[in-house]
Order: structure tokens, then sequence, then C-alpha cells
């Protein structure tokens, strides 16, 4: 029996609304439907759209830590500012601008538990109003981790070398039955299936009804009973990287585990390799 291993690394909606004039948090809403803030968001929140404004307009990859400096700067992030994220569906896109700002470098970031969903079902007040925020000149000055990360070449030379790999989609997806959600069909691999060798376990079980986290001993029990275990490395994929950055959050920040790593080229990118393992079927 226990608590999280890294309480600190989530606030509670009482918390936040207790801190929605405090000068030194800033609240950011990352959300699946990039249409949501503009319907209502928590008062004194920004808006990160995750299709425009977290990757390089150019190629497939990320802003770099100059890039995310400046998105936090036009934030009015500064150096004594807390982060606080939150989102749609259970915060997956919050956990994965939250695995984002942690890749490069920048550690003063939260999540809310239970993020958009929680905050809605306690009929707490959101706002159409859109704050106005001075740039700060603020840069990261943390050091980036890629020990967080994994890249294709990685995945392909550990395939089968015993490591806990988690497939995070849905079990149609990853018996090969569909390619990608229903609602999300324009990023899809090539073939269908999972790595050879990975456990399903979605996402969504790491999530009570109301958004929140599930308690910590419920989590290791999800996670143990497939295998993923802390005493091995794990690599954390999906379709493109978000998904499995909310599991990522799970197993890392509120259990503990040493050695994950979120591979966000995910089956959008595996499932279009030529001669990698894969296979189909639960």
């Amino acid at each position: 029996m226990g608590g999280y291993a890294n309480p600190d690394v989530l606030v509670e909606t009482d918390w936040l609304e207790d801190h929605l004039d405090d000068p030194n948090v800033r609240i950011i809403e990352v959300d699946e439907d990039t249409t949501a803030y503009e319907k209502g968001h928590v008062r004194g929140a920004a808006a990160w759209n995750w299709t425009t404004d977290l990757h390089t307009k150019v190629g497939r990859d990320y802003l770099d830590q100059a890039g995310f400096s400046s998105l936090l700067s036009d934030a009015g992030v500064g150096a004594d500012t807390t982060v606080v994220l939150y989102g749609g569906n259970n915060n997956w896109f919050a956990a994965y601008a939250y695995w984002l700002l942690k890749l490069r470098g920048f550690e003063q970031v939260k999540l809310l538990n239970g993020g958009r969903k929680k905050w809605e079902l306690e009929s707490r007040e959101l706002t159409q109003d859109v704050p106005a925020f001075q740039a700060s000149g603020f840069s990261i000055t943390g050091v980036e981790r890629a020990e967080i990360r994994a890249l294709r070449d990685e995945v392909i030379d550990k395939v089968g070398s015993g490591i806990g790999l988690v497939d995070v989609r849905s079990p149609e997806e990853f018996r090969g039955e569909k390619l990608a959600p229903d609602h999300l069909p324009q990023e899809q691999s090539q073939v269908p299936g999972h790595i050879a060798g990975a456990a399903n376990i979605p996402w969504l079980k790491a999530a009570n009804d109301d958004g929140t986290f599930r308690s910590a001993d419920e989590l290791r029990d999800l996670y143990e009973a497939e295998g993923i275990t802390p005493d091995k490395e794990i690599i954390a994929y999906c379709r493109i990287g978000e998904r499995s950055s909310h599991t990522w959050f799970a197993l890392q920040e509120l259990l503990g585990y040493e050695r994950v790593k979120n591979y966000d080229g995910s089956w959008t990118e595996y499932g279009s390799l030529v001669g990698v393992p894969v296979e189909l079927g639960g």
C-alpha cells in the first residue's frame, strides 16, 4: 500500500481554484479538440494548439528548446512561475505537452488531476475571456532529457530483448482491426498490428471515471499484471505518442519507475517500416 512516488506532479481542482489569481501560476490548456478552449476555459488560462504550437513547421518533430522557451515566454512564464497544464479526454494532450516540456528541460510543470472533465463535473467556472500576457523573455535553462524519449532505431534494436513494451492503444488497434481511432483517421500507418512482444494496456485504464489518475496501488496492479514492472526498461507507444505520454506520466511520474521512455514515432512510424517485427491479434 502506498501513495504516488511524486505526488507534487499533480494539483487538484480545489488547489487550482485557490490559485487562479496567483501571479506565479500560469494555467495552459492543451486539448484534443482544438476548438474547446474557445467554447470555455479555466479563467486566466492560455491555450496551446497541439497541432500547430508544439511541432516544427517542416518535418515530423517537436519544437526545440528555444521554441518551447518562446512559447512559455509568450504565455508570460517567468523564472518563478509554475505551469499547470490541463485538457480534455482525461488530459491526454495535456500529458503530451507535459512530457514535451520535460523532454526539453523545463521542470516547473504540473498536471491538473482530472483536467477539464473533473473541472466541469464539479461545475467550476469557465470563461470565454482570452487573457493577454506580456512576453517575459523566459528561456529554459535546464538540460534536455533525451533519456525519456525512444527513437525508431532504439526500438527496433530492443524488440525481443526482454524490455517492457507497452502498447497503450485500444484493443481494436492492437489486434489490427483498426489503423487509428475512428475520429482521428488522418494519421495512420501502412499496416495494422502491434510491435512484436508488446503488452496491450490501454491508456484509459489508468484513469477513473472523473478523469483523475487511479491510485498508486491500482496503477501498480494494472501494469505489473502484464509484466510491466519497475525493474525493467519500459517503452510506451501508441499512434503518435500522445496517449503513451499519459502512460509515461503514470509509470514514471506517479509510480516512480526509473527507466521509462515514450516512443513518439509510435505506430504511425513503426507500422510503416519495412522488415520490422509486427504481430496481429491479441
